[in-house]
């Protein structure tokens, strides 16, 4: 018998759903205490495979569980607790510890003594106020480390970057419950920056890295900007490694400056890659990309394309070069020549365009740009007038200015969990040659994800909406009209299969376009996920979307987690079936849906 896809997805969620046997504790927890208490000693006690096989491994379970204990209070600023390990039971025995917690020990006087150099006194005073130590906190042993930290971390970002703690000293007194840290902290000298000094051998400009430092000579050392410059860097893609640090004290300039030394590992230099896909909706084909990185020495990449699929082929390339004239700033130039065979149009045309992207914090930005494209149109179009079906042969020539920004306020790239993205984009588009028009297509997504059971289950949303004003049906261009269907928009429908279709089963385009997406992702198990989502789309032939022949999606799918993101494979069902659409869709990729 053939086992089709959904199958498959079933049995890999069915093994997902089912659950290991329960661990039994190491040692029950008895006596009077707070939960939270009592919950951080039952992690600490830890679990076992199975209960005790007698009085005298239960015993030996007690005893572990019991110094677990023990320093789990320690820890926590218990110093004087009763503890007592206890067997129960002769045929079932059972381990357990009996804590008296006692009384917390806190916080008293917390001092710093500091080590010549001293620092300035400014300095020194913000140093000691970031330790967050106030006389009357619990005395947990990790706050007074974690103190210690925060003072050195305080001296690094005001200038004092050999600052180190020497071993500090702390008294425990029985006596008043209280617990007495003194800190010996030797800040070092103030250091002042110099330039950049590179200690790699590779095409990359010394000159242009030094461009891209956040500091001018003299400047006191943040350690911020050191790693805002490996950021710069490591954005460019260009290179394997980065490595950034500030120069050894015994190579300090005869003007007190110490440079930032910087080691880059390339790339290898020319890199030629080719795939293949296969897809029942999105059409098959192969591609090639000939990369060349660095060749101008300035962390640029050059990528030459050539592809043929079913629905878009092309010959092309394009230079990206980052940090163009502004860190953080790209200029992407890039040409092609393009056949498009999609079942709303054919299109050949020679593509050329310019766009500048301006980073944002680490994933967010803005670009613009302008695009030029020259070609010839066969379309199956639809007359609003008549309302009859027409065939459109034109030559056109369209010059497009590109807006757009993204804010990404999630977690993760590929694996979002918590937080929102916010994408939205212009283009004001002037159409010449064998028709003249001018419009604005503009479009904007939302995505939203909530956590839910200590992020075991998420929530994840999604509202797309596109308008096109200025323009008719008729007139825009099919390739800059909305479609709607596949496994980035509406799962269960092929490729712009959510549009209204014409006689002959045209796709026909809209000004406008609607769709939103909810999904349930739960871990399952370890690295697993299940899913189960519902997805709606709407293709309007007005400015304003139009919902009334919104058509709906469903399905469900696994993900499995990588240290890159997830795996996804999704089957999804049309929930309004029209004829010529397939029972179901399947989709793999890297990545969540959205």
């Amino acid at each position: 018998m053939k086992q089709g896809p959904a199958f498959f997805l079933f049995s890999v969620a069915g093994l997902a759903f089912a659950s290991a046997a329960a661990a039994d504790p190491r040692a029950q927890i008895r006596g009077e205490m707070d939960a939270d208490l009592r919950e951080q000693l039952v992690r600490a006690v830890g679990e076992v495979d199975g209960p005790p096989a007698n009085r005298f491994e239960a015993r030996g379970r007690a005893r572990s569980a019991m110094q677990a204990a023990e320093a789990l209070l320690r820890s926590e600023g218990y110093y004087q607790p009763v503890l007592e390990d206890e067997v129960e039971g002769e045929e079932n025995p059972i381990a357990i510890v009996t804590v008296v917690p006692g009384r917390r020990f806190l916080i008293a006087n917390p001092a710093v003594r500091w080590i010549e150099p001293e620092p300035d006194p400014t300095n020194a005073a913000t140093a000691i106020s970031e330790m967050g130590l106030t006389p009357g906190d619990p005395g947990r042993a990790v706050e007074v480390i974690a103190a210690e930290g925060r003072i050195v971390a305080g001296l690094n970002r005001r200038g004092y970057a050999d600052a180190k703690a020497e071993p500090r000293r702390v008294v425990v007194d029985h006596a008043t419950f209280s617990v007495q840290p003194t800190y010996n902290i030797a800040s070092g000298q103030l250091v002042r920056l110099d330039g950049i000094r590179m200690e790699t051998r590779g095409p990359t400009n010394a000159q242009w890295v030094a461009g891209l430092a956040p500091w001018s000579e003299g400047d006191v050392y943040d350690p911020e900007d050191v790693a805002e410059l490996e950021r710069r860097l490591l954005d460019t893609g260009v290179y394997d490694g980065v490595g950034v640090a500030l120069a050894p004290v015994d190579q300090t300039t005869a003007d007190g400056h110490r440079p930032i030394i910087v080691t880059l590992t390339d790339r290898p230099r020319r890199i030629l890659e080719a795939g293949a896909t296969f897809s029942t909706s999105g059409g098959s084909g192969v591609d090639a990309h000939w990369t060349w990185y660095n060749r101008f020495g300035r962390a640029d990449t050059l990528v030459w394309e050539a592809r043929l699929t079913d629905l878009d082929s092309r010959l092309g390339g394009s230079l990206s070069l980052p940090h163009w004239r502004n860190p953080g700033q790209t200029l992407t130039l890039a040409g092609a020549l393009v056949n498009e065979d999609t079942d709303a149009y054919r299109r050949t045309a020679l593509t050329a365009s310019a766009d500048l992207r301006q980073r944002l914090g680490k994933t967010s930005w803005f670009s613009y740009g302008i695009a030029l494209d020259a070609g010839r149109y066969n379309e199956n179009r639809f007359d609003p007038d008549t309302q009859q079906p027409v065939t459109l042969d034109r030559d056109l020539v369209i010059l497009t200015g590109r807006g757009g920004f993204f804010m990404d306020r999630s977690d993760d790239p590929l694996n979002p969990t918590t937080g929102w993205r916010l994408l939205a984009s212009a283009q004001p588009t002037a159409v010449t040659g064998e028709d003249t028009v001018f419009f604005l297509r503009a479009e904007s997504q939302a995505t939203a994800y909530i956590p839910l059971q200590q992020a075991k289950t998420v929530l994840a949303g999604r509202v797309r909406i596109g308008s096109i004003v200025g323009g008719s049906e008729l007139t825009v261009p099919s390739d800059r009209l909305f479609y709607s269907g596949g496994g980035g928009s509406v799962r269960g429908y092929e490729f712009q299969g959510i549009n209204p279709r014409l006689p002959d089963n045209t796709p026909r385009g809209g000004l406008s376009l609607f769709e939103a997406s909810a999904e349930v992702r739960r871990t399952v198990w370890r690295n697993l996920q299940a899913v189960a989502f519902v997805d709606a789309g709407a293709i309007g032939f007005q400015e304003i979307p139009n919902l009334n022949n919104t058509r709906y999606g469903a399905g469900f799918g696994v993900r499995y987690l990588l240290s890159f993101g997830p795996i996804r494979a999704d089957i999804a069902f049309p929930l309004d079936k029209r004829e010529g659409d397939a029972d179901f869709q399947v989709y793999v990729s890297i990545g969540q849906a959205f």
